[in-house]
């Protein structure tokens, strides 16, 4: 987004309801479109009634997922430069096509460099997402939930990926005891049950997983004094808005989709040369653990957090 306003392009983003308050929070972006589509299906008709819509409004499209699906609307919608990778048989579809880099297994490419290559530009240089909440709506959020500028953490202990990226809830509750203020917990419905087992060994936790919009949780983040979570989009939310963070890895690789924040402490034991024996297996990027021990993350005590975030 930054490399395509830099050069004077004007940005309008087609998101899903669920995500679109990421993309409204982003300084480059003039507009969002919501997208009314369920998962799954190509939903045809539904694309070609806001491809219609949204037909000679704009000059170039940048596609980034890599499904059919996402390619068909900028083609009903005849922009004319259409950008993105190749994909599911969509070679007609786009009309300037990047190969999908080759991987390596045990460090993927990193995701920023992914996506900035559709600018057409080379490096990464200092691409990093930003995130802006307007004083007034922060204020009201915080006043909506009861809340006080800098006055408590958060903690986001989910992960949609699963088990095989979450910390234990045991150690996040052993983390909270040990800290001097109120620990607000932010995560989607979903994830509700698993914020209740913590809130119960841990008193100074208030469980808000599924009772804010992702609007509200950007607040809730932006004012929060630091924050520890999992790998996870709540993880890139609060390093662009720039909070001090311990971001923990297991499954996943920090090489692959970092915090990309001055203010963000990685744990990761693949990388920690004083952990015995080295941890081989990481990153194995499965749901959960192929192994059975979860030693990955497991074995980041709650004190190793504790030091991250005294740093």
């Amino acid at each position: 987004m930054r490399r395509l306003a830099a050069r004077g392009e004007r940005l309008t983003v087609g998101a899903l309801p669920w995500v679109a308050p990421v993309y409204r929070a982003m300084p480059q972006v003039s507009g969002v479109i919501e997208f009314p589509f369920a998962h799954g299906g190509l939903q045809f008709a539904a694309r070609r009634r806001i491809a219609r819509q949204m037909e000679g409004q704009f000059d170039a499209a940048y596609v980034l997922p890599n499904s059919l699906k996402s390619a068909l609307l900028p083609f009903l919608a005849s922009i004319p430069k259409r950008v993105g990778y190749l994909g599911e048989a969509r070679i007609g579809l786009l009309t300037h096509r990047l190969k999908n880099p080759r991987n390596n297994p045990d460090s993927k490419l990193p995701m920023v460099a992914f996506y900035s290559a559709l600018s057409g530009e080379a490096g990464i240089g200092t691409d990093r997402p930003q995130l802006q909440v307007p004083e007034a709506q922060a204020a009201q959020t915080l006043q909506a939930l009861g809340l006080k500028h800098g006055a408590y953490a958060v903690f986001a202990p989910g992960s949609e990926y699963g088990p095989a990226k979450r910390w234990p809830a045991a150690h996040y509750a052993a983390l909270a005891r040990q800290l001097q203020l109120p620990v607000v917990l932010l995560g989607s419905g979903k994830e509700a049950e698993l914020c209740e087992a913590i809130v119960k060994t841990a008193d100074n936790c208030l469980n808000m997983a599924g009772k804010t919009t992702l609007a509200q949780a950007i607040c809730a983040l932006a004012a929060s004094k630091f924050i520890v979570s999992n790998d996870s989009g709540l993880m890139h939310v609060a390093a662009a808005l720039s909070v001090p963070q311990v971001a923990i890895f297991g499954s996943s690789s920090p090489l692959h989709t970092p915090p990309l924040s001055d203010k963000a402490a990685v744990l990761w034991l693949k990388n920690d040369a004083g952990y015995q024996p080295p941890l081989d297996c990481a990153p194995c990027f499965e749901r959960t653990c192929p192994l059975g021990h979860t030693r990955c993350l497991n074995d980041i005590s709650p004190e190793h957090v504790l030091t991250a975030l005294r740093g």
